[in-house]
Formats: C-alpha cells, sequence, structure tokens
C-alpha cells in the first residue's frame, strides 16, 4: 500500500515537472521562439502605406440650456476627416452625445 502511493506520487511528481519543462522557454518545444535578454527581437518593417483617410474623433457642442439654476451642455462627437494640408474633407456626427451639467452660480 505505501509502494503503491509512493509509486503514484513519484510518477505525479515526474508529470508536473515534465509539464513546467515544455512550458519553460527553454524547452525543445519553443527552441524557436524564445529570446535571451542579451538576444535583440528580431523584427520585420511593415510594407504598405497607412491609409490617408483616418478620421479624427472630436466633440462639440451642441446645445446649451439654462434649467433650474443649471446650465445644461450637451456634446456631439464627430468623425472628422482631414486631407494632407490640414483642411477638413468631412464632418460626419456619430451617434454619441454627451451631457453636462453644472450649478450655475450666481452672483
Amino acid at each position: 500500500m505505501k509502494l503503491q502511493t509512493f509509486t503514484m506520487l513519484f510518477i505525479l511528481l515526474v508529470l508536473i515537472a515534465f509539464t513546467a519543462y515544455l512550458d519553460s522557454p527553454f524547452s525543445f518545444v519553443n527552441n524557436e521562439y524564445s529570446y535571451m535578454t542579451n538576444e535583440q527581437a528580431v523584427s520585420q518593417p511593415v510594407d504598405g502605406e497607412p491609409p490617408l483617410e483616418v478620421p479624427v474623433l472630436e466633440q462639440r457642442i451642441d446645445n446649451v440650456e439654462r434649467m433650474d439654476g443649471y446650465i445644461v451642455e450637451t456634446y456631439q462627437e464627430y468623425e472628422v476627416f482631414y486631407d494632407a494640408e490640414g483642411k477638413v474633407i468631412k464632418r460626419n456626427p456619430t451617434s454619441k452625445t454627451e451631457t453636462v451639467k453644472y450649478w450655475e452660480k450666481n452672483e
């Protein structure tokens, strides 16, 4: 009985050690993918140019209201497209709006 328990624990320990070895960067499985700290990582340059029309998200004030001693401002988000010179090509509103409510101080 004790020999069987010892054998099972020994086999379990060997399996855990072997699994840890396979998971380590030094195993034969990860041999091609691991790098040491003193080695440079190899990277490939990206071919191609980024797209010209990438929208920039901007928020613009859409509405200002005074309600019960508060000022309520509504902001609309827009996708803004610029050309190479920095001029606005087009401005598309998105569905996102934000509302800011703050107390109007009476002096």
